[in-house]
């Protein structure tokens, strides 16, 4: 949980514990793209981070509520002996959420810890505080450096810390909880005030934009997500042959999937039973964007067993997918999804759990393409999902509610799965992988727009009725009025049939 990265003396560090283990785990390379050795620290370090000193010591900051600074040995896998160990911040008692994900640095000699809570009298939204010491044995005092939820609906902006440029600019790096998408990082200009604590934004409000000076313009950033067609030897590929925009869901079985058995095919091969989607393997992903997006892929099934099913996922706790099944030989679409037990935030922790099933069609072909759509503004948080019938989209089962939640604790991804619940051995191959941004939403827009077609329409005649009403009893004002607002319905009607029309 919590992972912290750090980079010292030409290395990096990545550090972060487990719950479910209650161990500490490091990882060190030399390069960001790795390899990278694994090494145990010794002791359960709750949202813990690094911190090397000048002199060349290693501490560990961390704790909930109680902020505690440990000293480490010098091959970090353990507290020093007879080093520094010691509680260094205090929180109230009884609030939503005490201190963690805390971040330690020093500045003009001071050292600075930041760290988040989530306070009572800061209606429970997540803010950032910034303690300062003038020694590591000193007293560290701090305060409030943000309190804002930038306008959606109390998330706080909180739990990161700071960075410098090389040209001496210093940013302050936070995220922003928006729902099921996840954490969005925030990156904001910072500067400091007489007494060295970090300001950021006018009196705790953040900036909705800020300019940026590029360190390196002439480098060509790897995109975060996009469409694929599974074709060998890309550009952006990494070392495993995939895009890097994608990420497995669990340590991948590299024996199970392959992108050189059939050209321009991602397959994916079943070696376990899986009871649901959280429980199959080599789930490949990439993260959805708000505040819309789609993606698009054709599933070949030819070789599914009885049981087996292979298709598209909002990959998240309260997950959702149209999938090609098969059952008795034949082959069906269906959707399932897995409804919230609650609106909380804490997990339902049944990683079991199958999904209801919404919808299921009989299909006369093991070749399907399927769609799904996310809609994220304004905590919408919704997904639909559709297969292609002909030259058409058809909607398969229902609108999804999808939930950010502690037992996956990660923003909403697409995800191609395949998965058995009867035998082992089944594959499917995809396809022709097309993700889509805000300006091509497709079927919402769609839907919306034939709605909004057919109330305008309606409406449109509505008004003209009661301006042809207005001229019988010579209400010449009235009529001129309803008359008038007959014609910007009927514009408004004639502008979604042409959203229609883009939407095909």
């Amino acid at each position: 949980m919590a992972p912290s990265l750090c980079f010292h003396n030409g290395k990096f560090y990545l550090n972060f514990t487990a719950n479910d283990t209650k161990k500490t785990y490091l990882f060190s390379a030399d390069k960001a793209e790795g390899p990278w050795q694994r090494h145990d620290i010794e002791g359960f370090y709750h949202d813990s981070s690094l911190f090397f000193d000048d002199d060349g010591s290693v501490y560990i900051v961390y704790g909930n509520t109680t902020l505690w600074l440990t000293q480490l040995s010098e091959d970090l896998s353990g507290p020093k002996q007879g080093g520094l160990h010691r509680a260094i911040i205090e929180d109230d008692k009884d609030i939503p959420l005490g201190y963690e994900g805390s971040h330690m640095y020093k500045h003009d000699g001071r050292y600075y810890v930041f760290t988040c809570h989530m306070h009572s009298r800061d209606g429970g939204r997540k803010t950032e505080d910034c303690f300062i010491a003038d020694s590591l044995d000193g007293e560290f005092k701090g305060k409030c450096i943000i309190n804002d939820d930038m306008g959606y609906h109390g998330f706080g902006v909180a739990q990161g810390g700071m960075v410098d440029t090389p040209d001496g600019r210093w940013y302050c790096f936070m995220f922003h909880d928006r729902g099921a998408l996840g954490r969005a990082p925030a990156l904001m200009p910072m500067t400091f005030d007489g007494e060295g604590y970090p300001v950021v934004g006018i009196d705790g409000k953040l900036p909705f934009e800020a300019e940026n000076t590029s360190t390196r313009p002439e480098h060509i950033y790897a995109p975060l997500n996009g469409s694929d067609d599974f074709s060998a030897g890309q550009e952006n590929a990494g070392r495993n042959g995939l895009n890097r925009f994608w990420q497995f869901s669990h340590n991948p079985d590299n024996t199970l999937w392959s992108i050189t058995e059939r050209q321009n095919a991602l397959r994916i091969r079943t070696g376990k039973l899986s009871a649901g989607l959280s429980q199959a393997r080599n789930v490949l992903t990439q993260r959805m964007t708000g505040p819309h997006c789609a993606a698009e892929v054709t599933v070949d099934g030819t070789q599914l067993n009885d049981g087996d099913f292979a298709g598209l996922c909002a990959y998240e706790c309260c997950f959702g997918f149209a999938a090609l099944t098969r059952e008795d030989g034949k082959y069906y679409l269906v959707m399932r999804a897995k409804p919230a037990k609650n609106d909380t935030f804490f997990g339902d922790f049944d990683y079991d759990a199958p999904g209801e099933e919404y919808a299921r069609i009989p299909v006369d072909s093991p070749v399907v393409t399927l769609r799904l759509e996310a809609e994220f503004d304004d905590m919408r948080d919704r997904s639909e999902y559709f297969y292609r019938d002909g030259g058409e989209w058809k909607q398969l089962g229902i609108t999804h509610k999808l939930n950010f939640k502690m037992d996956y604790f990660t923003g909403c991804r697409f995800g191609l799965f395949c998965y058995s619940t009867k035998e082992t051995g089944g594959a499917a191959d995809f396809m022709d992988f097309r993700r889509f941004g805000t300006k091509e939403r497709g079927q919402m827009d769609k839907k919306r727009a034939k709605i909004a077609v057919v109330f305008f329409s309606l409406l449109a005649i509505v008004l003209f009725l009661v301006s042809h009403v207005m001229i019988y009893e010579k209400a010449w004002i009235a009529c001129g009025a309803f008359f008038s607002l007959g014609v910007m319905a009927q514009a408004l009607a004639i502008k979604y049939v042409s959203k229609c029309k883009k939407a095909e």
